[in-house]
């Protein structure tokens, strides 16, 4: 039998704080996610993120993409790692790099590489409590469904 992923909340869960002006945030609704400091994380070694390269068309093909600051995107450099996170059981989905993966697609660069991270890698940069707690209810929702076979 697998063993579950469900998520326990941690009663003295300390939220990343978060510069608004210099760092680089995810926003998803209440979920905010502190980029700038996974990023350094990763440099510095303290983060270990699976790497991965994504094939640009497949991803095009299969995840949701929205709006890109069109005046943004010429300055672009589709070299750097974009930071993929696991926000659903076995489902990721683009924190760092939108634009990269956009300008990938136009110009046709095949495979753009990525840091892929589980979601218990990602737990600890969140913004504030109230959005770490929400997340954590979400996630075991969704491994509930998972577990007992629907999709909701």
């Amino acid at each position: 039998m697998n063993k579950s992923r469900k998520l326990k909340l941690q009663s003295n869960y300390t939220p990343y704080p978060i510069n608004d002006e210099d760092d680089e945030v995810y926003r998803n609704g209440i979920f905010q996610i502190n980029i700038t400091k996974i990023i350094e994380q990763i440099r510095s070694g303290k983060l270990l993120p699976e790497k991965e390269q994504i094939h640009v068309q497949d991803w095009f093909k299969t995840h949701f993409h929205g709006s890109i600051n069109e005046d943004h995107l010429p300055s672009v450099d589709v070299t750097k790692t974009i930071i993929q996170a696991e926000i659903s059981p076995d489902m990721y989905t683009i924190m760092g790099g939108n634009h990269r993966v956009e300008k990938a697609y136009r110009e046709g660069t095949p495979y753009i590489d990525s840091f892929k991270l589980r979601v218990e890698q990602i737990l600890p940069y969140f913004k504030e409590t109230r959005g770490y707690e929400t997340f954590v209810g979400y996630w075991n929702s969704k491994v509930d469904d998972k577990e007992l076979g629907t999709n909701s």
